[in-house]
């Protein structure tokens, strides 16, 4: 089923997976971890997507598993790094996996890429008009708190605006911990015209050593209070664990309480975490997102 079908009449709840790097055992443990997901009834899981060779065929194959799950998998494409032989490969694949949907992205550039990055999808929307000739249902990435590489939230905006137009029909946040930020990209998306559905993406910050990570990510602001609980509490790991997700259903419940139509966990692949905030969210869960 389309997600932008399945937000048409309710609220939804999402988790976000990656392949392992190690094939066969983690790729075992990675389905188990798919499996207990499906305990708590998701209405997709997404799955991070390696430009080419392998990666890209262990990201469609886990895709293919979610759906035989009977779980709506929504498998990333990266346009950056790939040719256009390997995304009709993998779009190919994925089609014969009964895969319907898939987020078009750029993808990050990293550090030490040559000229080929880019040279075929220099930008997510160039992605997503080539994949007009298949038949999923796109989606796309958009930035609370703006792209690294654009100057202003309204140069963004306009970005934002053409992945609507070449018909991106759903939009998932980028992750964050001040949901002002989130709040604000949609009252400006809303004001220039863009209307699909934008998913918030929320990642609990359950451990101190992913701060760094987080910021190298996407450079996302922790706001000072719990900035000044994760500092105190830094060497404490069972407290930290407490602080990341009581404050990960704290966001969720705002940002429902303020009308966002789902939410998407980054849960870095710990099934443990994604049950234990429906657990927390569990009269919320039931109330809000269910039919």
């Amino acid at each position: 089923m389309k997600i932008e079908d399945i937000l048409k009449r309710k609220r939804t709840l999402s988790f976000e997976v990656f392949p392992p790097k190690k094939a066969e055992t983690e790729t075992a443990q990675l389905y188990e971890t798919i499996r207990r997901l499906k305990t708590l009834s998701p209405d997709f899981i997404s799955v991070t997507y390696g430009a080419g060779g392998s990666a890209a065929r262990g990201a469609a194959e886990i895709s293919g598993f979610i759906k035989s799950e009977g779980i709506e998998p929504l498998a990333h494409l990266t346009g950056g790094a790939s040719s256009p032989e390997e995304i009709d490969g993998a779009a190919g694949r994925l089609e014969e996996l009964g895969v319907e949907n898939v987020l078009a992205l750029r993808g990050d550039q990293p550090q030490d890429a040559g000229k080929e990055f880019g040279k075929y999808f220099p930008h997510a929307t160039d992605l997503m008009k080539y994949l007009k000739k298949y038949g999923f249902s796109t989606g796309a990435a958009c930035y609370p708190e703006g792209h690294a590489e654009c100057g202003t939230l309204h140069a963004d905006l306009l970005n934002l605006k053409k992945k609507e137009e070449c018909g991106a029909g759903f939009l998932i946040t980028q992750l964050f911990y001040d949901n002002s930020y989130y709040y604000r990209l949609v009252n400006e998306a809303r004001r220039i015209g863009i209307t699909v559905p934008m998913i918030p993406g929320i990642m609990p910050l359950t451990n101190v050593k992913n701060i760094q990570r987080i910021r190298s990510m996407c450079g996302s602001t922790v706001p000072i209070e719990l900035r000044n609980m994760i500092e105190f509490y830094a060497d404490r790991p069972a407290v930290m664990r407490e602080i990341g997700l009581n404050y990960a259903v704290y966001q969720i419940m705002d940002l429902i309480a303020k009308g966002a139509p789902g939410v998407h966990l980054y849960i870095m692949n710990r099934a443990d975490t994604a049950i234990e905030i429906c657990k927390r969210l569990e009269t919320v869960l039931t109330e809000l997102f269910r039919e």
